[in-house]
């Protein structure tokens, strides 16, 4: 299906771009989320699991920042999970699995010193974003840290009105989403497996849940971690640390 490294990596960069316009200053946030990682667990961490982490380009980077570490990826997408195993190999252990269901059972219980999720749970309704807290307790060891970057306004009348009216930023981030995936079903070699795609997608939609920063502070106590907190901020976007 995907033949050329060159081609891999020019689907992975323009998806990392594309995702970027997403998060405003997703740079700062990406520099204050590994500094508190390394911060928390004092150096390097050993397992760090990345979810929605789609074609693996942060996860990617997290590798190349710390050698030593096992650095996986869980994401439900076949297309985005192929990019990932073609273009990082075996540096990364792959993992495709719904984050709105039970995933932490294949990961195993407190096998990881740090989990993060950028712009992963404002697809998930109420209850499945708590599942993932929950779930991410799980894997985490005692004393490991999960960061949580998003759509976090800080009020939740802020949430509803920045989804009812996108800033421009937005809007041009979902206009270059929409392109970047029309140019992948437009490509003959992905047909088999976006049809399977549309399998796994048939009747799902984002649920565009972008609750207040309090909200993920009292899901992440809720989930048994024993403090959280905002670590990054650019206007209703936010990174919480929370550790186990």
């Amino acid at each position: 299906m995907i033949s050329h490294q060159t081609v891999v990596d020019r689907w992975r960069r323009t998806w990392d771009e594309v995702m970027s316009g997403f998060l405003p200053g997703a740079d700062s946030c990406e520099a204050a989320m590994l500094a508190v990682a390394e911060a928390v667990c004092g150096g390097a961490p050993t397992r760090v699991l990345d979810l929605g982490g789609g074609p693996g380009v942060l996860a990617e980077r997290m590798a190349t920042r710390w050698p030593g570490a096992d650095v996986g990826v869980v994401d439900l997408d076949p297309v985005l999970l192929a990019l990932a195993a073609a273009g990082a190999g075996p540096r990364l252990s792959l993992h495709r699995a719904d984050l709105a269901g039970d995933w932490s059972a294949a990961i195993g219980a407190g096998s990881c010193d740090l989990v993060t999720a950028v712009m992963t749970i404002h697809y998930l309704e109420a209850g499945q974003a708590r599942g993932l807290y929950r779930a991410a307790r799980a894997v985490l060891r005692p004393g490991g840290l999960l960061i949580v970057a998003d759509l976090m306004p800080e009020t939740g009348l802020a949430g509803v009105m920045g989804r009812l009216h996108p800033d421009a930023g937005e809007a041009v981030a979902g206009l270059a989403w929409t392109r970047w995936w029309d140019d992948v079903q437009a490509d003959a070699s992905w047909q088999p497996i976006l049809r399977e795609r549309q399998a796994a997608f048939d009747g799902r939609v984002p649920a565009e849940f972008s609750p207040p920063v309090d909200w993920h502070r009292e899901a992440a106590r809720q989930a048994g971690f024993t403090e959280a907190g905002t670590i990054w901020r650019w206007g209703a976007h936010a990174a919480l640390a929370a550790v186990a």
